[in-house]
């Protein structure tokens, strides 16, 4: 006990570094969880928190019995579990590919650009978004005109309004991931390649038998802890990009929440909506964590 006093002493400056993040933590993260009982009130801003009715679940019950409110949770799963699939499949296959480049200043310039993207807010990739996909003077619209083809209102028709979700969201990240798997195959033995070409091995077996089974315990990490993500299907990119002609596909829960509590001023059901969501994306990151756990060998303490 005593060498671990004098050690926590001799390391005060570096635990002094840890306050502010500590108290960043508390002021908005800890205390605002005093609102979660909002989700069981009457909530009434003239009353306050604790003024206000007590309703017990009464708000959970209404949320359940509203008319969309199935609709807006398949609208959640569906469009993130399309973005956790694209976000596992196509950086894979881009990571192989670049990883066939024997340019070192190529590979380098296509691992930037297809990474600075990721920086980019979807406030200002919304509204690029809008302006490339318009139905009239959009580029991409354009060009389906001159081939001879009806445009198509990628913002306003409701069955491309998911796909158009997952394909923009898709090109702002899978850099990131992309940057992941190319470390894990620079983690590869390199004398299994040299095996390989000795016993006859082309590039695609290679591929086969080296390069992806090197990559499995990664790819196996990230698809498990994806599972964490299956309700949040990205509340920035959505509100940047939906309208009230995409209702039907594109409202997720987040946004229904938005417009309950901010635009409508039902705090008390926004509230009991977004704990919902919480509790079960808590359960399901602690299920994808035990995954990474077993199947990973990947523990966070």
């Amino acid at each position: 006990m005593r060498n671990n006093s004098k050690t926590m002493y001799a390391r005060w400056p570096l635990h002094l570094m840890l306050l502010p993040g500590l108290i960043l933590l508390a002021v908005y993260h800890f205390i605002p969880m005093l609102g979660i009982s909002l989700a069981f009130q009457s909530f009434k801003p003239a009353m306050g928190i604790f003024g206000s009715k007590w309703v017990g679940w009464d708000n959970f019950t209404y949320m359940m019995a509203l008319p969309n409110i199935y609709r807006v949770i398949w609208n959640t799963v569906y469009i993130a579990v399309l973005k956790v699939i694209a976000g596992l499949a196509f950086p894979i296959l881009v990571a192989l590919l670049i990883n066939e480049i024997r340019i070192h200043f190529v590979k380098r310039s296509i691992q930037t650009l297809i990474y600075l993207p990721h920086f980019l807010s979807w406030i200002i990739l919304g509204g690029i978004f809008i302006d490339i996909l318009s139905p009239s003077t959009g580029i991409v619209n354009t060009l389906i005109k001159s081939l001879g083809f009806e445009p198509v209102f990628f913002l306003g028709e409701p069955k491309v309004f998911p796909y158009v979700l997952v394909s923009t969201d898709l090109w702002k990240d899978f850099g990131f991931s992309t940057i992941v798997y190319l470390a894990a195959i620079t983690s590869i033995n390199p004398n299994l390649y040299e095996a390989a070409v000795v016993d006859g091995a082309n590039r695609w077996r290679q591929i086969r038998h080296i390069t992806l089974p090197g990559m499995t315990p990664i790819i196996v990490l990230l698809a498990t802890l994806s599972l964490g993500q299956i309700l949040n299907a990205g509340f920035d990119q959505v509100f940047n990009m939906y309208n009230s002609a995409v209702y039907d596909t594109g409202d997720i829960i987040d946004t229904l929440v938005y417009r309950m509590g901010i635009q409508q001023a039902k705090y008390s059901l926004a509230t009991a909506v977004g704990l919902f969501k919480s509790v079960v994306s808590f359960i399901l990151i602690s299920v994808s964590y035990f995954l990474a756990y077993r199947l990973a060998n990947y523990r966070i303490f």
